[in-house]
């Protein structure tokens, strides 16, 4: 039997968005059965940081060095714990030039030096590109469980004997692609796909929400999925970060149909809130190439109802009412 790869994830707390990518990365990654170390799974409150890195870096088969802008300055200059782990992985490129234990990838870099100098002579995966990304997920993927980038043809059969011939596996992604685990951010997929399911969050917080084609300006969404325990629209509010109070809004109904710029109110079986705001829309039956949903979401923490941003939280409750009856 062959063994599940073990995989560590290094890389730079650059920003949200980054830490988010990596995130959905290392989400994909395990469900297509690659046992991922990543310190937003794997790191508690409290335990020695440099003892994480140093037992995840030796236990892991391979490494997948993320390798942005900020990941090649800190390398480069042995700052932080991108600095720390340079340091364990030059001593064991010392100890064995040939290894190809460690996998580069290059993300959220311009520059015309995409590698740290310690890793200066490896070939790496370009995910620079948003809309190539499928094409390079598999090249790594493959690259993970030891199969060729560019796998060799199989030898065909002789032409003068009857046989059956062999035919190519092929790697499914179906349904890892529908998948966005922040607890917020944007989504952008096809509906008429994945039996109009896409699942944000994970664990307590996972919602799997499902549409369904109704219009150009408006969307079928329903509480089928068995995560999802009630829906409801949050009428009069424009932004998500203006509900105080997501339990308020009508639960009565099993399927809601927002409008653009509406706003959808989910609670999952757990308990915890999603809202989800209608941002674009296009429909195969208005002439548009394909079915597709925009939508922003934000869950809100601590099974709270309440998504009112920061900025919102020094206004009184009569300021936030007239903002509220202002976006009517």
């Amino acid at each position: 039997m062959q063994k599940t790869p073990r995989l560590f994830i290094s890389y730079s707390h650059d920003d949200q968005a980054h830490k988010d990518w990596g995130l959905t990365l290392a989400t994909r990654l395990v469900a297509n059965g690659v046992d991922v170390l990543l310190d937003q799974w794997d790191m508690r409150l409290g335990p020695d940081l440099p003892r994480f890195m140093e037992t995840g870096l030796t236990d892991a088969d391979r490494v997948l060095a993320v390798c942005s802008a900020n990941y090649v300055e800190k390398a480069n200059r042995g700052q932080g714990g991108v600095g720390y782990e340079k340091m364990i992985l030059a001593g064991r490129l010392m100890q064995d030039i040939t290894t190809d234990r460690i996998v580069t990838v290059i993300r959220n870099n311009t520059s015309s030096v995409a590698l740290p100098m310690f890793l200066f002579s490896r070939l790496y995966i370009d995910f620079r590109a948003e809309q190539v990304f499928e094409v390079r997920y598999a090249e790594l993927l493959r690259d993970i469980h030891g199969q060729s980038v560019a796998p060799r043809p199989s030898l065909g059969p002789n032409p003068f004997v009857r046989t059956v011939p062999e035919i190519e596996p092929r790697l499914s992604f179906a349904p890892e692609r529908y998948v966005s685990p922040p607890i917020s951010g944007t989504v952008t997929f096809d509906y008429s796909n994945n039996n109009g399911c896409f699942a944000v969050g994970a664990g307590d917080m996972l919602f799997e929400t499902k549409w369904s084609r109704k219009g150009s300006t408006s969307i079928h969404a329903y509480t089928g999925a068995p995560s999802i325990r009630t829906i409801a629209l949050a009428d009069g509010i424009a932004e998500i970060a203006l509900i105080a109070d997501a339990s308020i809004y009508d639960t009565s109904s099993r399927s809601r149909s927002p409008h653009l710029s509406e706003i959808v109110v989910w609670q999952n079986t757990a308990g915890y809130y999603l809202a989800t705001k209608i941002d674009k829309l296009q429909s195969r039956d208005h002439g548009a190439p394909s079915d597709e949903v925009t939508f922003s979401y934000m869950i809100a923490p601590y099974k709270e109802a309440n998504f009112i941003s920061d900025r919102e939280i020094g206004k009184s409750a009569s300021e936030l009412q007239v903002t509220q009856a202002n976006n009517k």
